[in-house]
């Protein structure tokens, strides 16, 4: 499912990982007969220009996708989608949010200690820009939702579309 395919750009990637697991939460909701509701689905990922940093498989890599990212922009991507189950079958809307995030220079020290507090773990990137690793972030462009993983804006339109009213 989180595979990325060989020459997968990052948004094609978020966008196709977001569309497998609203495939299979309807696929899911229909399987439990569960009523027909609106289901809600994101995925947000990191890429430093077409690299995707996945979620951190140790403590190495942790500090190895950090010092990558020290002193450098990178673009925090999320995809957002939702169905709706009917009868004659599934509608879906979907957005994409796009955020540029910098860092502030890392020394090995700062790394190493950040990595030690288990924060990075399961986190696209290595960091969460709600916790500790957002105070090294001196700019952001775009979304700060997006960035921590549902972009509000994007996803009130696609719930908006889908007849889902919030307000």
């Amino acid at each position: 499912l989180e595979a990325v395919t060989p020459g997968e750009s990052p948004s094609a990637y978020v966008q196709r990982v977001t569309a497998l697991k609203l495939a299979a939460s309807l696929a899911r909701l229909r399987r439990r007969h569960l009523p027909f509701a609106p289901v809600l689905c994101a995925d947000t990922t990191v890429a430093l220009g077409r690299r995707i940093l996945g979620k951190p498989a140790d403590e190495a890599d942790a500090a190895r996708l950090l010092a990558d990212l020290a002193g450098r922009e990178h673009r925090v991507l999320t995809a957002v989608a939702v169905g709706k189950p009917g009868t004659r079958g599934d509608r879906t809307w979907a957005a994409l949010s796009t955020s540029r995030v910098t860092f502030e220079p890392l020394s090995a020290a700062q790394i190493r200690r950040y990595v030690a507090t288990g924060e990075p773990m399961g986190k696209a990137g290595a960091y969460g820009i709600q916790g500790r690793a957002g105070l090294w972030i001196s700019h952001i462009s775009g979304s700060y939702s997006g960035i921590m993983g549902l972009p509000a804006h994007e996803t009130s339109l696609v719930l908006h579309a889908a007849g889902v009213r919030l307000i």
